[in-house]
């Protein structure tokens, strides 16, 4: 067999897609049960992609079908890292979980020593992403994430694609949390077409965005500039401009506007601060959400929903947020009947991420 010659398994179909419609096109292909993940991601032109697949697909946009060599995929980053010669000892160090959120990769790095090599490794792991981000926490009143770059072109603006919303974002600038998906998702499932909602801190349109994509009509309030500005940003990109109303203030001063035209259906609280308690008192407040459930109150209608996020100590969990928010009803004299509490994800070590659901009477 000569150079040139290859045999039938080595040519193998890939489709070719644009570099920012990769991770749209990938979830599209892995629903028509085409997506070949044996084999890499490669790079075809400039601007675009080359993703494997089993057969033509019927319902993805793609611009051609080629042929190219196969080239097997190495399955997983410890494959990746031992082909670079680390040892075991050093790949037991090394990440265990990342999210791939468009073009970006983020992973916490942790003590993994040589992130430059991980974040390569992380980029011939998943061909269709541009960069590799350390993150290194969230801090300030606008919660703006501290990041690194290790590997890739250093572009940290994309837009990732989430159960059909698009969410465009600068990950250097604003929190995306990945292990928030279920909860965002789980929102756009629970609202009713035409539903009043006041999404209280709506970020870059977490929850505001599903939710109007299911047809409700969101008031969004936003008081980071950056954030606010991706928020109507996707707003557009989504194609929900009609029904999604969106403020760059302090929640509190929106309210009783908001309240003077219609209270709410249902009022968002997906904002949460956290910190270790204070010894003296393990119930001291490590997160300042609570202070803004007189506005909330405030907004919703009687029968309303309220959906309040919280840090909590695992200790703490469900008690202190119902606490809470039964404490701020009685003083407004109302009534409240927990319909539903849910553990998010684990915010850190000993406090968990929880949203409680309570209809308001």
């Amino acid at each position: 067999m000569s150079e040139d010659t290859e045999t039938a398994d080595d040519q193998q179909l890939a489709v070719v897609v644009a570099k920012p419609r990769s991770q749209v096109a990938i979830e599209s292909l892995q629903a028509e049960g085409l997506y070949d993940d044996t084999r890499s991601i490669t790079e075809w032109t400039a601007d675009s992609v080359a993703v494997p697949v089993t057969a033509p697909p019927q319902e993805t946009q793609f611009r051609e079908v080629v042929r190219q060599v196969g080239k097997r995929r190495l399955r997983t980053l410890d494959d990746h890292l031992r082909e670079r010669g680390w040892t075991d000892a050093e790949i037991d160090a090394a990440p265990s979980s990342w999210a791939v959120l468009g073009s970006v990769v983020l992973v916490d790095i942790g003590d993994s020593p040589r992130p430059t090599e991980v974040g390569d490794a992380l980029l011939a792991l998943h061909g269709e992403a541009e960069t590799v981000l350390a993150r290194h926490g969230i801090s300030g009143e606008h919660r703006e994430p501290s990041v690194e770059v290790i590997a890739g072109d250093g572009d940290t603006e994309t837009v990732h694609t989430e159960h059909g919303t698009r969410y465009a974002m600068d990950l250097a600038e604003v929190m995306f949390s990945p292990g928030n998906k279920a909860e965002r998702a789980r929102m756009g499932d629970t609202v009713d077409p035409d539903e009043r909602i006041l999404d209280m801190f709506a970020g870059i349109g977490y929850f505001t965005l599903p939710m109007a994509r299911a047809g409700a009509q969101v008031t969004a309030v936003e008081r980071n500039p950056t954030a606010f500005r991706f928020l109507v940003e996707n707003v557009m990109l989504n194609d929900v401009d009609e029904r999604v109303h969106p403020y760059r203030a302090d929640c509190r001063e929106v309210v009783p506007g908001f309240a003077s035209e219609g209270r709410a259906d249902r009022v968002v609280m997906g904002y949460y601060e956290a910190s270790a308690p204070r010894a003296e008192d393990s119930r001291a407040p490590p997160d300042a959400s609570h202070e803004y459930l007189d506005s909330a109150l405030d907004a919703l209608a009687p029968g309303g929903v309220l959906h309040m996020h919280e840090a909590t100590p695992d200790a703490l969990v469900f008690d202190r947020p119902i606490e809470r928010l039964e404490a701020a009803a009685a003083k407004a004299d109302r009534d409240v009947e927990v319909l539903d509490t849910r553990r998010v994800k684990e915010y850190s070590e000993g406090v968990a991420h929880v949203v409680v659901d309570a209809r308001v009477q």
